[in-house]
């Protein structure tokens, strides 16, 4: 079949060598099927150096170039997936994970199944999941930091320093002030990550909500709240070191205690392929490892 009316973007990890030793197979599966692939420069930088793919029978583009495809490939972990998501902003260039990593609820290709997979994109043969994304601002100027997160946005203390305070509102009515290391405003997608992993639940992915979720709260007493994803959430932080960390999807930014945090459900959404749509809970339970089906 001749796909040459397709575009790919090909986005990766540029460590890990083995890892990407896949990516030879989907170069080679995608020039089967004459897909126009266009890599990132910094990784096909890495792809020429490390694993000696020539790079000059594709076309490159940097991140700060507005991007053109029909599909974005994401090779690697969530992790990668959430770069290449960042990287794609606001194009609505849908993304296809490719698993390389360890965990995979957005990655959830397997290596195994590359052949397969690309065949069933070039022909149109998956579903695509809109996600919702959050937006932060924080109202200091002076920087480029990214300001959408698909898994969450957290506040978080400095290094080693004392805990921090965290007066919260939603929709100008307060919450509490939370006494923590940090807060973890979750979507529904990053609530299997993160959020998870502070005693957050689990949040089915069009459940239309966002979850706040401290982290190591100093009383016992504070849990997660799970909120409706139209708020707007507002966040004063106090610290003995006067400043904080914030972090969107990994990406972190030091600001003064000043800096007044909100964050909102974006005006975008980040789509994701499926090629097996199989169920959330059928992939829950892959993914956490809760044992076989026993349903009757």
């Amino acid at each position: 079949m001749d796909y040459s009316h397709l575009r790919f973007a090909l986005f990766g990890n540029v460590y890990q060598t083995k890892k990407n030793q896949h990516v030879a197979a989907i170069l080679q599966k995608l020039s089967d099927l004459h897909v126009n692939v266009l890599i990132e420069s910094a990784f096909a930088a890495f792809l020429e150096r490390q694993l000696g793919v020539r790079v000059s029978d594709y076309t490159l583009f940097g991140t700060d170039e507005t991007l053109a495809a029909d599909a974005a490939i994401s090779i690697g972990g969530d992790g990668t997936f959430l770069g290449t998501a960042a990287k794609v902003g606001t194009a609505g260039i849908p993304i296809l994970g490719i698993n390389t990593g360890r965990l995979g609820f957005l990655a959830d290709v397997s290596p195994e199944a590359i052949g397969p997979s690309l065949e069933a994109l070039c022909q149109g043969n998956y579903v695509v999941e809109k996600r919702k994304v959050l937006q932060v601002a924080h109202h200091m100027g002076g920087d480029d930091f990214y300001p959408f997160a698909l898994n969450e946005v957290a506040v978080l203390k400095h290094d080693n320093s004392s805990l921090i305070e965290i007066a919260t509102y939603v929709d100008n009515n307060y919450l509490t002030t939370y006494l923590a290391d940090g807060l973890i405003v979750a979507t529904p997608t990053g609530s299997t990550g993160y959020s998870l992993s502070v005693g957050g639940p689990i949040l089915t992915p069009q459940s239309g909500t966002f979850c706040l979720a401290p982290v190591a709260p100093h009383s016992l007493s504070v849990r997660p709240v799970v909120v409706r994803d139209d708020v707007e959430i507002r966040l004063h932080i106090r610290s003995r070191s006067h400043n904080f960390l914030l972090s969107a999807d990994g990406r972190s930014l030091s600001l003064p205690e000043t800096a007044i945090i909100t964050i909102h459900r974006a005006a975008h959404t980040v789509k994701v392929i499926k090629i097996e749509h199989t169920h959330f809970f059928d992939t829950l339970r892959d993914k956490m490892m809760w044992g076989a089906d026993q349903r009757k």
